[in-house]
């Protein structure tokens, strides 16, 4: 059994997730916290498998809440941010705090418990759209120049160029189509890319392709 820590201000929110949860088999509800501060008390009192995240709270917000709770000892729970396109600029931030993925609040709910059965496994998940955003909220920082493209030690040329696709976003699946592999071999070039660059999971992949200028947004552009 899978559970689950609900963590969003908005009493209803939490409640419809309860609910929905309830009726998976596999996942529980083990508890709700209103705020990022509550979310570490019980993140480490319960011991759920998943918080599901929301960013913008009173108080402490999710993004510092899931730094604190991924940097915690032991075998911390997986944090699976809840956001809206709204919430750009948090993005990389929860990303940097140790995030394992994103759901979007008005995605489909099949979607959303299965995202939740996929962070549990030890998978990441990101949402394609979301990728996009992320980098063009890169693009849109005063000040800031595109890093160059630099070699990649230890990886072969066919898994730079899975590690450029994972960077924008594609599901393993989009991949095999766009290389013309299977889909098994794109999921064995991503498992080797985690391990040769000892990326915790494939949002660190992402954050790697970008800061290794392997993903280039339009820059100077914003996001209009």
């Amino acid at each position: 059994m899978t559970r689950v820590l609900l963590t969003d201000d908005q009493p209803l929110v939490r409640h419809g997730l309860r609910v929905l949860i309830a009726d998976r088999p596999g996942l529980e509800v083990t508890g709700e916290a209103a705020n990022g501060e509550e979310a570490v008390r019980l993140a480490e009192r319960l011991a759920p498998d998943v918080v599901v995240m929301d960013i913008r709270m009173p108080g402490m917000d999710g993004i510092e809440a899931t730094r604190r709770i991924t940097a915690s000892s032991g075998t911390p729970p997986k944090v699976l941010i809840l956001t809206t396109f709204d919430d750009d600029a948090y993005v990389y931030g929860a990303l940097r705090a140790g995030a394992s993925g994103f759901l979007v609040k008005d995605m489909d709910m099949d979607q959303l418990l299965a995202a939740i059965e996929v962070v549990a496994a030890g998978d990441a998940l990101i949402a394609p759209g979301v990728t996009r955003r992320l980098i063009a909220e890169f693009a849109a920082r005063p000040g800031t120049s595109p890093p160059s493209p630099r070699p990649v030690a230890g990886i072969t040329v066919r898994e730079r160029e899975v590690l450029i696709l994972v960077g924008r976003g594609l599901s393993n699946g989009e991949i095999a189509t766009r290389l013309h592999i299977s889909a098994a071999t794109a999921k064995a070039h991503v498992s080797r890319l985690l391990t040769k660059l000892d990326a915790r999971d494939r949002v660190q992949l992402v954050i790697l392709a970008y800061e290794l200028g392997l993903v280039t947004p339009t820059w100077g552009q914003g996001r209009g």
